[in-house]
């Protein structure tokens, strides 16, 4: 806890309406509670409502401020969220966020508060803060090579970027001056093309929102650890010329009551009958879905892989949603007894601690990967959208993970290529280096001692940048 007559800082912390943003921002709001510094942590209340309960030791330090989503004609009830919409209606859930700004505003200026931690979307909210003389960072859940890799403020805000065409994001940028192979591959800017486009209802950019928070920002936290990436986070201050400070892996907690839900009864019970290792855990997050062939390819590669699988399915994004996605025909009859499909929500953490599961099929987002390290389980990779390429090509260059092999202008991948890579990963003698390489990696992601550390260092240089 804080130190008697240390100065207790007020933190209000602002996450895009994305679980994948909102739970590592929930991650890093705990750990500063833990220090006895008081965090406000700002959404809707549907979203709140949904997010993981903090212990009661904490519940004092970490307050929920809900502000009422405004109603867009475009969106149903009750959708406060990315996963609550198919993929191409999140440009209205972006212009209702835009449309907190007045509540926002309100609740900022009767908050007293320190700091402000906010995300990529509320690309206004750094100006908020500072007419207010609140000092802001902005807390970046993507990752370093991401942020390196899209570039400074001047260029993600420009409309005469060199960056025009699809091709010039598959190749590093010229500001990146050592060797890597971190890019996007053809197919994987084409399904996040319109984040680079202002012709959207909002009529912002996703990158003109990301490089107007950079610029803004007194300071840029990041997710991630030095000793990790160190030629990033140099790279990062050298393009942006502010502090870039890093907030450490954030390795999940089971969330409290967790423990007891009848869905991980079930499935530690089928765990339980399974042999040490033989089981893939296949799951995609909260964001993306497979399209309807790439989800048959992903069934009938586990069916001819042989291998025992648990499968975390979404058929739809939201209950709008009207492509329902559907298993091949006779796909759970011949596969009962050595595979489980769950189209409910299920505890991740819980499953990837189990001995049972020898490998996860995953998109590679970041949480999902920390968690896989969490509990040394191999990773095989499958891209969808968003930031999941780049962080693919940082696994591979690491060799802590393997992507399926896809055609690189349309992403197509044949179930034999989902079966191949399965068995390569977790029982084969040529993937033992992915078995091998996630454990030798794990301490740099979860060392207590070293997030302790982290969190001590945001907070003093926090206490620092205010006095200035």
């Amino acid at each position: 806890m804080a130190q008697d007559k240390e100065p207790v800082l007020h933190i209000v912390m602002f996450p895009w309406l994305a679980f994948g943003h909102m739970i590592p921002n929930l991650e890093l709001a705990k750990l500063i509670a833990q220090k006895g510094h008081h965090v406000s942590f700002v959404s809707t209340p549907r979203n709140i409502e949904r997010l993981p309960k903090v212990s009661q030791n904490l519940a004092t330090l970490i307050h929920f401020v809900k502000l009422p989503l405004p109603k867009h004609q475009n969106l149903p009830e009750n959708a406060e969220a990315t996963t609550d919409v198919p993929y191409d209606d999140i440009q209205y859930l972006k212009t209702a966020y835009d449309a907190l700004e007045e509540p926002f505003t309100r609740f900022l200026e009767s908050s007293k508060a320190d700091w402000l931690f906010y995300d990529f979307a509320p690309f206004w909210a750094a100006s908020v803060a500072s007419k207010l003389g609140i000092k802001s960072a902005f807390y970046s859940v993507l990752i370093p090579p991401f942020l390196g890799f899209l570039g400074p403020p001047a260029s993600l805000m420009s409309t005469d970027s060199d960056r025009q065409k699809p091709e010039d994001f598959t190749v590093p940028p010229p500001w990146v001056p050592f060797p890597t192979t971190v890019a996007f591959r053809y197919f994987e800017i084409m399904r996040v093309v319109d984040g680079l486009s202002d012709q959207n209802d909002s009529g912002v950019s996703d990158k003109y929102r990301l490089g107007a928070s950079i610029q803004n920002c007194d300071v840029i936290l990041i997710r991630g650890c030095t000793e990790f990436e160190p030629e990033w986070f140099h790279l990062l201050e050298n393009i942006n010329q502010k502090p870039v400070l890093p907030v450490g892996q954030l390795p999940s907690t089971v969330p409290v009551g967790s423990e007891e839900s009848d869905t991980w009864r079930w499935m530690k019970g089928w765990f339980d009958k399974q042999a040490r290792g033989s089981v893939v855990y296949v799951a995609f997050g909260s964001e993306a879905k497979p399209s309807q062939d790439e989800l048959t390819a992903i069934a009938l590669g586990l069916e001819k892989s042989e291998l025992s699988f648990l499968w975390v399915l979404r058929v739809q994004r939201g209950p709008c949603d009207p492509d329902v996605l559907r298993l091949p025909e006779g796909f759970e009859e011949r596969t009962k007894g050595r595979g489980v499909v769950c189209t409910s929500w299920a505890p991740q953490l819980k499953i990837l601690e189990h001995v049972a599961v020898g490998g996860f099929l995953s998109h590679s987002g970041w949480s999902s990967v920390v968690e896989a390290l969490q509990n040394e389980k191999p990773l095989i990779l499958l891209t969808f959208l968003a930031d999941q390429g780049i962080n693919a090509r940082v696994l591979e260059e690491k060799k802590m993970g393997y992507c399926v092999p896809r055609d690189e202008r349309d992403g197509y991948f044949s179930s034999d290529s989902v079966a191949n890579s399965l068995k390569l990963v977790v029982v084969e003698e040529e993937g033992k280096i992915y078995r091998e390489r996630i454990k030798e990696m794990k301490d740099l992601f979860v060392n207590r001692e070293r997030q302790d550390r982290y969190i001590d260092e945001l907070i003093h240089n926090l206490k620092t940048f205010s006095k200035c």
